[in-house]
């Protein structure tokens, strides 16, 4: 019966050394699939991480770009708005410089002894200087008798004057000038009644 017992025991210390075995390489493959998982991932996020560096470098290229691009474009802004200005100074002062002329001449009449030249060369100068106005879109702003308006006018005298209504330019010292009807560049400075 020991004999026979025996195989038995044999057959159970070879089953669970089977079994030992078997666990122990089932833990080795696992540590082998595990240790290939963390290498894996390790893989994985190295390539994300190249992945987002690239990313990061194409943005910071692109960002420096657009910035360049700003300056180039706000330098190049700040020019064109420099020769619109010389542009339109030139452009004024030419258009002037006829005035001048004639104011020469009127001075050089005077220094001859020829008066009526003298007269002829001012008013010469002023219809000069109002047609040079108008082409500029510049008029003069109409005061006396008009109803007084800050927009327009520069109030500097009030009169009591029974003929005109209240609040209406009664005189003009000093005539107001409009460009294109929309922006004062001198307001009249008036006498207004109360």
């Amino acid at each position: 019966m020991l004999n026979d017992n025996q195989p038995e025991l044999n057959e159970k210390n070879t089953a669970d050394e089977m079994t030992g075995k078997a666990s122990s390489e089932d833990r080795i493959e696992n540590q082998n699939s595990d240790g290939n998982t963390e290498n894996d991932l390790v893989q994985k996020l190295e390539e994300e991480i190249k992945k987002k560096e690239k990313e990061y470098e194409e943005l910071l290229d692109r960002t420096q770009r657009l910035a360049a691009e700003y300056d180039n474009f706000r330098k190049r802004t700040q020019k064109e708005k420099e020769k619109l200005y010389d542009d339109a100074v030139c452009d004024v002062a030419s258009k002037f410089l006829g005035v001048v002329d004639n104011l020469e001449r009127a001075l050089q009449a005077v220094q001859d002894g020829k008066e009526n030249g003298l007269r002829d060369g001012v008013n010469l100068v002023y219809r000069q200087i109002v047609d040079v106005l108008e082409k500029l879109s510049i008029k003069p702003i109409e005061a006396v008798g008009k109803p007084f308006d800050p927009e327009l006018h520069n109030a500097v005298m009030h009169v009591e004057d029974e003929s005109l209504e209240e609040n209406v330019v009664a005189e003009e010292f000093q005539k107001g000038y409009i460009y294109k009807d929309e922006i004062v560049i001198r307001h009249s400075m008036v006498k207004v009644a109360n």
